[in-house]
């Protein structure tokens, strides 16, 4: 079987033509595999509460190039995962985390992204068929995918304070 590594996480997949996201850099197959996993968590009403867990998990192990689409992308994405990670934001509010932080997104500058992304990416949450089993990788996905980007850590928790003073009527948890 030939099989590519995907420019951005660097799982190994099957070589295939196909379309893949317009600023997020993988290979047809990653995107394709992203794809399926959405699939599988719309399908499954268990699976909603983690689903922008594999979002966010999926955006910032597939950063792009120093363009604000990308920029702001990461930004937005590590802020969710941080306020899911180290604040317990429940799913209910990730839309309202996504708001806060797109009002300040102009305001971000590119995080140099790390050598290594996360050694558990799409590909593994891909081969978690069961429901139980997929929720528990896509956590695993998320943490390790949080953890790479630990030297940014500092600059996301920033730009989260800052989030959250930008949304006072119903502020969003703060820096533990």
């Amino acid at each position: 079987m030939n099989l590519e590594t995907c420019p951005g996480c660097g799982a190994a997949f099957p070589r295939c033509d196909g379309p893949m996201h317009p600023y997020m850099v993988s290979s047809p197959a990653c995107w394709a595999a992203f794809g399926e996993v959405l699939a599988r968590e719309y399908s499954e009403p268990a699976l909603l509460s983690i689903h922008r867990l594999s979002v966010d998990a999926y955006a910032v192990q597939h950063p792009g190039s120093p363009c604000r689409q990308s920029i702001q992308s990461v930004g937005v994405h590590l802020i969710r995962l941080c306020l899911f990670l180290e604040h317990g934001l429940a799913p209910d509010r990730a839309n309202e985390a996504m708001l806060a932080a797109g009002r300040i997104k102009h305001t971000f500058s590119w995080l140099e992204p790390p050598s290594a992304l996360g050694a558990v990416t799409v590909h593994d949450v891909l081969q978690a068929t069961e429901t139980s089993a997929h929720a528990a990788m896509v956590r695993r996905w998320a943490q390790s995918a949080w953890d790479a980007w630990g030297p940014h850590h500092d600059r996301v928790r920033q730009w989260l304070v800052q989030s959250n003073n930008s949304f006072k009527q119903n502020p969003l948890p703060g820096p533990a």
